[in-house]
């Protein structure tokens, strides 16, 4: 058994439900100890927070995950138990098996190689991992960001071990991430009986021309990297429920996926202004839950790329899909950031699994990238 999968094993092995830790962290810290990491819990609210590094200097390059894990679903539909990491016709089964135990036990394992084989390396090494991702993450990685920030302590590089791949490990490397900006808008009319129309203002009617311009405009056109930035409404809610009432008010969710094209207050204008044109009386709540992020081809992507090739085969797709990471926190200190993990395909599943050799190759593409950019020469 490699070294990667014994670890992927153990830590599957706990039922670490977010924002439960479990004791993954405890595990991984006797892992990193012996290699000269200095390790510091930061626990905030129920979440257990780790910061281990190795080093003073720069450049510092860090490794950043998860050991929480989303909830199994009905176990009687699992074709073994969900913590009980099973390894079946070459397939490690388990709850984080991919998502995103596999990475952290690849991570572990590079790391151990590259401190033997390099004890004199460039820079510094950190790792960066939390029990607050899959749920609220309000205790988590920013949190520990937050208190680097306070100290002045920024990375160099960063990569987060999010499933990225598609078909083949390597295929995939998400190089940015868009934002995500929420709005809970509120249109108000006048309730009344629905056969006295002069009576009332349906705020539905009223609300209607505003949002057929809303899903018209076009809010930017995308860059290089990342597609034009999406405006769409989740909910909508109006009426008693009764068939014979006009309601007073009309509540609209909504949600923007924006890329680094726009920014916050520029979406945020040109919706009331749309809204006011179109002489609404209205109550609009907004919520930011992460700001795009972006890392452009450079010293990171470059040796991601070249690792994954030398592994592989592969020449990787750089992308900005999908939803939130804590990617979102980590670009506030560090100028590059990429996520690399195995494939996403069963990922939040019944029967979440991850190849075996995927685990081992993954492993080896972070050693890889760490010899390409803290290896003397």
């Amino acid at each position: 058994m490699s070294n990667t999968l014994e670890l992927a094993k153990q830590l599957i092995s706990r039922r670490s439900l977010t924002p439960a830790d479990d004791g993954c962290l405890d595990i991984l810290g006797a892992r990193l100890a012996p290699l000269g990491f200095n390790l510091e819990k930061i626990r905030c609210g129920q979440v257990d927070n780790l910061w281990a590094r190795r080093g003073k200097t720069s450049p510092l390059l860090c490794f950043a995950g998860h050991t929480d894990v989303v909830p199994t679903g009905p176990v009687d539909k699992w074709n073994s138990d969900p913590f009980t990491p099973t390894v079946r016709d070459g397939m490690l089964y388990g709850r984080g098996a991919a998502d995103m135990k596999g990475s952290i036990a690849a991570f572990v394992a590079a790391l151990e190689r590259f401190v033997a084989e390099h004890p004199q390396h460039c820079g510094s090494i950190a790792l960066l991992l939390t029990s607050d991702e899959e749920g609220v993450a309000v205790d988590g990685t920013v949190r520990v960001v937050e208190a680097l920030q306070q100290r002045g302590e920024m990375l160099d590089y960063c990569i987060v071990g999010e499933p990225t791949c598609v078909a083949k490990l390597g295929d995939t490397i998400k190089n940015g991430r868009r934002g995500s900006l929420s709005g809970v808008l509120t249109v108000k009319g006048v309730q009344g009986h629905i056969a006295y129309p002069h009576l009332v203002k349906n705020p539905i009617h009223l609300a209607a021309p505003a949002i057929a311009e809303l899903a018209a405009t076009e809010w930017d056109k995308g860059n290089e990297y990342f597609p034009p930035t999406s405006w769409q409404i989740s909910n909508i809610h109006g009426g008693t429920g009764a068939t014979n009432v006009v309601p007073g008010t009309v509540e609209i969710l909504f949600n923007f996926r924006h890329s680094t094209a726009s920014t916050t207050e520029t979406l945020k204008t040109k919706v009331h202004a749309i809204l006011d044109k179109h002489g609404l009386e209205y109550d609009l709540q907004w919520e930011m839950s992460g700001k795009p992020y972006l890392t452009a081809r450079g010293d990171m992507v470059d040796a991601v790329a070249a690792a994954i090739k030398q592994v592989t085969g592969l020449d990787t797709e750089l992308s900005t899909s999908g939803g939130t990471s804590d990617g979102r926190f980590i670009a506030d200190i560090c100028p590059q950031v990429i996520e690399l993990g195995p494939l996403n395909a069963t990922i939040h599943k019944l029967n979440e699994c991850v190849s075996v050799a995927d685990l081992d190759a993954l492993s080896e593409i972070y050693y890889l990238t760490l010899v390409k950019l803290l290896a003397k020469q």
